[in-house]
């Protein structure tokens, strides 16, 4: 996009910011990481900067396979991440892992564990590992995940791994961002399938049963269960059934099956055209994602709201106004 053309509100790209497109889109680590600081900034001026960036790094997006990696603690997902990115490796794959840390109750930060749960793959010049702190955001999705995947497809990137925090009900922003979405159990999940949500259970593409090694039979019966329950639930896409893998991270056995699958999966999904159809889905969702959050941004820190807010809040309490007489005349307040 040329200066002449670029929009009112988007500040053209000075030298520094210039030289941040140039270095991701040479595949330089230490550009990558820069910008994906600069993103992460919550400074205004910052985030001004950041979508001149993003707007140049734009049209050199969209080329890689997106995975996001989800499952309870203890599973074994760090493990299993780093096993899948040296294989990736050796097949000639670049590997971006975005790692979404509990965030520290100390300084907000990213805790950093997964970077040195991976330490074999973190010392690779094929892969990059990003954690950061998930600062309480729904489904341990960082707020700039999103903007953070694209940066690292630009900078060459062609498989991005989403792992995240755990398993909770809005979990389903991971699959929100992703071509595939990978839910690993333990051995024993089939004795406490009720644990599972059943909205994970259904946005699930691959179900994996990692540790199969340490109890096979248990391994097994895991998988027979999880099958059974995943018949009583319907797919996003008539095209494809979930298949349940059983592997081991720890001993690398499986992961080659897993790629496979991962192959055929999007082999499937282009065939019927929903490949694109679920990435335009996803684009579409987070600009209505980010017009919500703007919006509630504005409505924050407009004036009026913020003097009448916390009496409208005690009379709600109260009784003495309804909820919907108390927002409308906040809202009101926009105009």
């Amino acid at each position: 996009m040329s200066p002449m053309n670029m929009p009112a509100d988007l500040p053209q790209r000075d030298a520094v910011d210039q030289a941040l497109v140039d270095g991701v889109l040479a595949h330089q680590l230490r550009p990558l990481a820069k910008t994906i600081t600069l993103i992460e900034s919550q400074r205004p001026d910052h985030k001004q900067r950041a979508r001149s960036v993003l707007e140049g790094l734009l049209p050199h997006t969209g080329r890689s396979m997106r995975v996001g990696i989800s499952g309870v603690p203890g599973v074994g997902k760090s493990t299993f991440i780093e096993a899948l990115g040296l294989y990736l490796i050796e097949q000639g794959h670049k590997v971006a892992v975005l790692a979404v840390d509990p965030s520290s109750s100390v300084t907000g930060g990213s805790i950093l564990g997964d970077k040195t749960r991976m330490e074999m793959l973190s010392q690779r010049t094929e892969a990059f590992i990003r954690p950061s702190p998930s600062a309480g955001s729904l489904g341990g999705v960082a707020e700039k995940t999103r903007e953070a995947m694209l940066v690292c497809e630009a900078a060459g990137f062609d498989v991005i791994i989403i792992e995240t925090v755990g398993v909770g009900q809005s979990e389903t922003a991971v699959a929100g961002m992703t071509d595939i979405f990978c839910l690993l159990q333990l051995p024993n999940a089939g004795d406490d399938l009720q644990a599972i949500k059943k909205g994970i259970m259904e946005i699930a593409d691959l179900i994996v049963i990692n540790k199969a090694d340490i109890n096979p039979q248990a391994a097994n019966v895991a998988r027979s269960q999880i099958k059974s329950a995943l018949g009583m639930l319907r797919h996003a896409s008539p095209n494809w059934t979930p298949p349940v893998l059983m592997l081991s991270a720890l001993q690398k056995q499986g992961i080659a099956e897993f790629w496979k699958t991962i192959g055929d999966y999007r082999s499937a999904m282009q065939k019927s055209g929903e490949f694109d159809a679920r990435r335009r889905h996803q684009a579409q969702a987070w600009m209505w994602e980010l017009i919500d959050q703007g919006l509630r941004a504005r409505f924050a820190s407009h004036p009026r709201v913020q003097q009448d807010l916390a009496g409208l809040q005690a009379a709600v309490e109260a009784g003495r106004t309804t909820p919907s007489a108390a927002a409308m005349r906040l809202l009101g307040y926009l105009g």
